[in-house]
């Protein structure tokens, strides 16, 4: 139920942190698998890391805010084709209304919103060809519980869970499933800093049930069981990954 073999996947932002963590399980389940970040250097970086793993990939370099179309290509042209589209790129910017102008808040829209939807729009014809596509957003609890200062990253976010459940519904009819996956408190390299503060390790202590971090390959099985045939009536649902964090009063 949960193998990938014969599967072709495109994992954006998968250079780095969780979505690393995902093109290395998606891969690890049999699928073929792309991985789209801007810095190519990074990317083969990443790639060679997977390989000694024993673990191919290839790589699509782009800018999703501009590239979609040819980042898009350049994995279909590696695979044949595509089955699965996993978007986990994602930017913050952690200012408050007051210290960020309206441009500032569009511009982090662009990147963690409408980009989204510029890769899905971009893969969709060749999803629809898919015996069984699927469209899997990384999104992030900020989508349904929010922080002070940081109203540009939990619009983003809110508006990534909205538009997975719009995509469910309309591209459904094409037995084309789209979900997403919301992250806690992940301590990624990005968080490396946080994840050492004592401060927030007190805060993580009476946030969180189980007491700690998420460890960046705990998000991977989300991922797979969104990819696989084990979720082939799952549709337009976000699947929360935070250790109990957002069900605690």
């Amino acid at each position: 139920m949960f193998d990938l073999n014969g599967k072709t996947a495109l994992v954006t932002g998968g250079g780095r942190g969780l979505g690393l963590e995902i093109a290395k399980a998606l891969a690890r389940a049999g699928a073929w698998t792309v991985i789209n970040g801007r810095n190519r250097q990074n990317l083969e970086e990443a790639r060679a890391r997977l390989a000694r793993d024993g673990i191919e990939t290839g790589i699509a370099p782009g800018d999703i805010t501009r590239d979609a179309d040819a980042i898009v290509a350049a994995a279909v042209e590696k695979t044949g084709g595509l089955d699965i589209l996993l978007h986990a790129v994602g930017e913050r910017d952690r200012r408050g209304t007051e210290a960020m102008e309206p441009h500032e808040f569009a511009a982090l829209l662009n990147t963690d919103l409408t980009a989204a939807y510029a890769m899905a729009r971009a893969a969709l014809p060749h999803l629809r060809r898919s015996a069984a596509g699927r469209l899997i957003f990384v999104t992030s609890i900020a989508a349904f519980a929010a922080r002070a200062g940081d109203p540009a990253y939990t619009a983003a976010k809110g508006g990534l869970s909205a538009l997975t459940r719009s995509l469910a519904v309309e591209l459904g009819a094409d037995n084309l499933t789209v979900n997403a996956i919301a992250p806690g408190w992940f301590a990624t390299e990005t968080n490396a800093h946080l994840a050492a503060d004592p401060a927030l390790t007190a805060f993580v202590d009476m946030r969180i049930p189980l007491k700690r971090w998420g460890r960046p390959e705990e998000i991977a099985p989300a991922a797979v069981f969104l990819a696989s045939p084990a979720a082939s009536f799952v549709n337009g649902t976000t699947l929360t990954v935070d250790g109990g964090m957002t069900v605690q009063m």
